[in-house]
């Protein structure tokens, strides 16, 4: 294990900084007194209220610099590229959700895609230390095979979400070798917390309890063989990021790909009556959902559990906050924030 701390003397550039990650992964950055570069384009596919609230805690940093821009203006990045010429380079934005994908596919060509390769241009043209950015556990598809693990199959998306993930794999893969870009690729594995994302099912499970509304569970109601998700805490994603961000891939093999998460899978009804406990506690009163259960989604996967050897082996990553302690802290921001209590 090669851990190096973070350099403050370098330039960060963030894309989706007002995003739920991004935004996280700018302020760790920020208080270790580092120069971030944030882009988000600040789209409505969830509140922007969010979003803008997320900014607003970045703000008081002076060495943040907020640019409002689309990952797939090429013009635009090329230009933030060469006034900054930043050191380590964070690509968080793209077109998140599976089932959106379905809906609205175009999106996710215009800034998973085409997006992504405005990225990769620019580190080729004004070389980087290193590239990291986010892939998905939905690569794996249909994959029965649990722990997923890095060598695993991979080529059998089971949505356009999943297939644009894949090729920013394959893409970066082939400019890291053709261009000699350190890049490092991390399939995150249900990221949940605090200011999340509220197209998450755990934020939206709470959005429709104090709406007065029944939630949709789709795991058919099986609870012999219910669905399985690696719900991993904000702050140890973070954590996991911050390790790699000094370590880029050496020794001939300039691009790899990590799993980032819990490596400890949680029943899906475990998971919602331990978010009800938490809003209970949150609440001071007695929580329980309205539940409503439904058929499996196209293009969900029956378990999601990411073996995380590889980079615990890299850089010592091992996740530390149980759901219990997770769930509380988000159900305590949730009632705070909207002021529910």
């Amino acid at each position: 294990m090669n851990f190096k701390e973070i350099d403050p003397s370098k330039v960060y550039l963030i894309t989706g900084a007002a995003g739920f990650i991004g935004y996280y992964l700018s302020k760790k950055f920020l208080e270790q007194g580092c120069r971030v570069i944030g882009i988000d384009n600040i789209n409505d596919y969830y509140d922007v209220n969010l979003k803008n609230a997320r900014l607003e805690n970045l703000k008081p940093y002076e060495d943040f610099t907020f640019i409002k821009a689309d990952i797939s203006d090429k013009f635009t990045i090329t230009n933030i590229f060469e006034k900054y010429k930043p050191n380590i380079v964070v690509n968080l934005a793209a077109q998140a959700g599976v089932r959106y994908s379905i809906e609205n596919p175009d999106v996710y060509i215009q800034s998973n895609i085409i997006g992504f390769y405005n990225i990769l241009e620019s580190c080729r043209h004004y070389p980087v230390d290193h590239l990291i950015y986010a892939s998905s556990s939905s690569v794996y598809g249909t994959n029965k095979k649990v722990p997923f693990e890095e060598t695993d199959f991979v080529d059998n998306p089971v949505s356009l979400y999943a297939a644009t993930k894949k090729s920013n794999e394959l893409m970066a893969h082939s400019y890291s070798h053709l261009y000699s870009i350190p890049a490092t690729g991390l399939r995150f594995f249900t990221v949940y917390g605090p200011m999340g994302r509220p197209d998450m099912a755990y934020y939206g499970f709470a959005d429709k309890y104090f709406a007065g509304e029944p939630i949709k569970i789709f795991n058919n109601g099986d609870f012999q063989n219910d669905l399985y998700r690696d719900f991993t805490y904000i702050d140890d994603i973070i954590e996991g990021i911050e390790r790699l961000m000094s370590n880029p891939p050496v020794d001939g093999h300039l691009h790899k790909v990590f799993n980032i998460g819990n490596n400890s899978p949680e029943k899906l009804m475990t998971f919602i009556e331990t978010l009800e406990c938490a809003l209970s506690k949150a609440t001071e009163r007695k929580v329980e959902f309205n539940k409503v259960f439904e058929p499996i989604k196209p293009g969900d996967v029956p378990a999601t559990y990411a073996s995380t050897d590889l980079l615990q082996k890299a850089v010592g990553f091992k996740p530390e906050t149980s759901i219990e302690d997770g769930l509380q802290k988000f159900a305590d921001w949730y009632v705070g924030y909207y002021k529910v209590k």
